[in-house]
């Protein structure tokens, strides 16, 4: 999320709150800290100053802000993305090979598999019957 980011190059900058409002036109205090705990959002004249006095490009602020406002992302997918990026690399490359395990198997290419696979999903499990017609001959008293 954008916030994070902020939080982020604020304290990779080593600038404060204040310092970081002085530097950006009609932002105050009370702005800045708002972006940075993500209640609200810098317009497009606000990310320039942003960029510049942080000491990136404008981009990549702007386009945390439109990953933001992606409507097709829930709140859940916003999290998780924002708790991956907080993770080391190591520990980024480990959540991607469980997630990549939890994954269903790509579908077979070949037909025949294919309609095997669909009739074990589908059959329904055998119980141990005796057939009628294969039952033991009845002995004769």
């Amino acid at each position: 999320m954008l916030a994070t980011t902020l939080q982020r190059l604020a304290k990779a900058s080593g600038l404060s709150v204040t310092e970081i409002a002085t530097a950006i036109p009609k932002a105050g205090i009370q702005t800045v800290n708002a972006w940075l705990r993500g209640d609200k959002l810098p317009g497009y004249d606000q990310i320039e100053a942003l960029a510049r006095t942080l000491g990136v490009p404008a981009g990549a602020l702007l386009g945390e802000l439109a990953a933001a406002l992606d409507p097709a992302r829930t709140r859940g997918e916003h999290e998780l993305l924002a708790c991956y990026r907080g993770l080391e690399t190591r520990q980024q490359n480990a959540l991607l090979e469980i997630v990549r395990s939890m994954q269903p198997a790509p579908p077979a290419t070949d037909p025949k598999a294919a309609a095997r696979t669909a009739r074990k999903r589908t059959a329904k499990p055998r119980v141990a019957t005796k057939h009628p017609m294969k039952q033991a001959p009845k002995r004769k008293s």
